[in-house]
């Protein structure tokens, strides 16, 4: 098992949002089923959701008949999961140190939450440790060429760049899977819809309204983590002026791109 990087500021904020995650947060159907045809599980194999969090799509694959075992860095978070399914093993650890036994899990699933790991070549060898020779991992992310064709990048410059420098391009995620012993199988863009239930970082794409709530906000890292009260008032204020005058759309159209919003990302331990 490698050593943790000590520097995972990130926890303690993540035991903040846990306390009203699940207000805005819930597992969305088009997003599981896409998970699970992804993954290919097998009955009577055990699964990895890595950054599991409350665990919404931890619980949501596992009513799917996916056994799971969850891991979060977060007490908070885990506790919430606890209440909500024991049928889940949830387990306290780090992408970078994965409470598992070697060439142990059949598959793996990371949902939102690769911008959150503290090293990103340790997690990879990590993931790769725990899965069993030809065991899939499916990340459901995003990638910095895709936040740069956000429209937040309009009102919010400052987070996206401290956000954009946290997340992973798909060659860097790539090649950082190859060294640790993971092939890439496919990727699948995933532009958001309007039904989409699950309400993180840019699910009001097309209903900007969302983000006056406090709840929504609360439940997104890019607000929670990434922006001071000041950037947030002042990005928010120009939004909401850019609404009222019936700006936004002109502003919103001059992001569209084919790039996809999120991406679905399939690995396979060689």
């Amino acid at each position: 098992m490698t050593a943790r990087n000590p520097a995972m500021p990130e926890t303690t904020i993540y035991n903040e949002i846990g306390l009203g995650y699940n207000t805005t947060r819930r597992a969305d159907p088009y997003i599981s089923d896409r998970l699970y045809a992804l993954l290919q599980p097998e009955q009577d194999k055990t699964y990895l959701d890595i950054g599991c969090g409350t665990g919404n799509y931890t619980i949501r694959l596992s009513q799917m008949g996916v056994r799971l075992v969850g891991v979060d860095p977060s007490e908070t978070m885990l506790k919430e999961a606890r209440t909500k399914s024991d049928q889940v093993n949830w387990l306290h650890g780090y992408a970078e140190e994965i409470p598992l036994p070697d060439n142990s899990i059949d598959g793996a699933v990371a949902t939102l939450t690769l911008h959150h790991w503290s090293d990103h070549e340790t997690a990879f060898k990590e993931l790769a440790r725990v899965l069993k020779p030809g065991a899939r991992a499916v990340f459901f992310t995003f990638t910095p060429e895709q936040e740069s064709g956000y429209w937040f990048n309009h009102f919010f410059p400052a987070l996206m760049q401290k956000g954009m420098q946290r997340s992973i391009s798909l060659e860097t995620m790539n090649d950082l899977a190859t060294k640790a012993g993971l092939a890439l199988v496919g990727t699948e863009k995933y532009f958001v819809q309007d039904d989409l239930q699950d309400l993180f970082g840019y699910s009001g794409k097309h209903d900007p309204e969302r983000y006056f709530n406090l709840d929504i906000i609360k439940g997104i890292s890019y607000f929670s983590i990434y922006a001071d009260a000041k950037e947030l008032q002042d990005g928010l204020q120009k939004l909401r002026e850019c609404i009222d005058t019936d700006q936004f759309a002109a502003i919103r159209d001059q992001y569209d791109n084919d790039l996809g919003d999120y991406l679905f990302v399939v690995f396979r331990k060689q």
